[in-house]
């Protein structure tokens, strides 16, 4: 039985992957993994195994990858500003959840991050830290931790560069993790081998 947190899960899900698939006719997210599991599905269900609930946002158009969230367990949300980058797609999940005093916000194209480098983060928000990111060989990774003080800062968020201009302006906890999962993401369809 993994940590239970009382952090929401946000799990930002609507990029395009342009990278993936130049003419946008394959959504890597939903990419099967070699155990057949898709992308998207196994890190919301490694979220999942820590966090009570997880917003899963996906763009408008994404029905597909919508169902698979919910079947996972999540609760979805379509971000109609979602075109405008990954800054508007988190705000648009923290937004959702009037209740949420923290949250977890993990990537869905990570689908390799051990449970234990999220329960990691889960414990450094749970135990008082109002912003945590977890770190391997000296490189930040996800998924990173906000306490309620930044919701307020999230909300406003908008554009590609996410929190970066936030985690760079605030006392960061560093949750030293030995696992490089944190850093590895899926950008390619090269970068399903070996997963």
């Amino acid at each position: 039985m993994a940590y239970a947190s009382f952090a929401t899960g946000v799990l930002l899900a609507a990029g395009t992957g342009s990278r993936f698939d130049p003419n946008g006719l394959r959504n890597k997210l939903l990419a099967p993994l070699p155990e057949g599991t898709c992308v998207a599905r196994e890190s919301a269900q490694r979220l999942l195994r820590v966090v009570p609930k997880v917003i899963a946002v996906v763009r408008p158009g994404a029905e597909t990858l919508a169902h698979v969230l919910n079947d996972a367990g999540c609760d979805v949300v379509f971000a109609p500003d979602a075109a405008r980058g990954m800054g508007a797609s988190l705000a648009a999940g923290v937004e959702t959840d009037h209740e949420a005093e923290s949250w977890i916000v993990a990537l869905a194209d990570m689908p390799c991050i051990a449970v234990e480098s999220i329960e990691a983060v889960a414990r450094a928000l749970d135990g008082g830290a109002s912003l945590v990111a977890p770190f391997y060989r000296g490189q930040r990774g996800h998924p990173v931790g906000f306490g309620y003080p930044h919701r307020a800062e999230l909300i406003a968020l908008d554009g590609d560069a996410g929190a970066r201009a936030l985690l760079n302006s605030h006392p960061l906890t560093r949750v030293e993790v030995d696992d490089p999962g944190i850093l590895r993401d899926v950008d390619t369809p090269a970068d399903l081998n070996g997963l």
